[in-house]
C-alpha cells in the first residue's frame, strides 16, 4: 500500500490507488488543499521543523514547503525553478556521493545525509537531509531538510 506526504504540511496519509476516490486526478491534501501529495515507499514521520522541497527530475525545485523559510530564509519564488543544490547552497557530501543524484539514479531514499546550505543572510548551517525519490510516471525528487539533532 503506498504511502503519501504533503509536501507543504507534512500531512500523512496512506491511499490504494493514489486518485481522490473514484476521479482520475492525483490525490490532493485535503488538510492544506496542497495541489499534490508525494508517494513515499515506507511511511515516514519528519521532525519537527523540517521543511519539503520538491525537485523535478533534473533537481529543478518546482515546490517548497512550510519549514523551508523557516529554515533557510528562501521564500519559494526565490528558489524555483533552480537547481536545488545551488539555489539552498546545498554542500557537503563527498565527491561522487551527491546523495540527490543516488536516490534518482537507484531509485533508493538517502536518510540522514550530513550537510551544510548557505541561508539567504549568507550564513552556513548545518542540516540533516533525507532524499526521496518519486515513484511516479513524473519522476522527480523530495528533499527534506531539518536542523541536525
Amino acid at each position: 500500500m503506498p504511502f503519501f506526504i504533503c509536501p507543504n504540511c507534512k500531512r500523512r496519509s496512506v491511499d490504494h490507488d493514489g486518485r481522490e476516490g473514484v476521479l482520475d486526478h492525483a490525490v490532493a491534501c485535503r488538510s492544506c488543499g496542497f495541489g499534490f501529495l508525494f508517494e513515499l515507499m515506507d511511511d515516514y514521520y519528519p521532525a519537527p521543523g523540517t521543511g519539503f522541497v520538491v525537485c523535478d527530475q533534473s533537481r529543478r525545485v518546482i515546490a517548497v514547503g512550510r519549514g523551508v523559510f523557516e529554515l533557510t530564509g528562501y521564500r519559494e519564488a526565490e528558489v524555483l525553478g533552480r537547481d536545488l543544490f545551488s539555489a539552498l547552497g546545498l554542500h557537503g557530501f563527498e565527491e561522487g556521493r551527491d546523495p540527490a543524484a543516488l536516490a534518482l539514479e537507484w531509485g533508493v531514499r538517502r536518510l540522514g545525509e550530513r550537510l551544510e546550505l548557505r541561508t539567504r543572510g549568507g550564513k552556513t548551517k548545518p542540516v540533516s537531509a533525507d532524499f526521496f525519490p518519486a515513484y511516479d510516471e513524473d519522476g522527480g525528487l523530495l528533499v527534506a531538510l531539518s536542523s541536525p539533532p
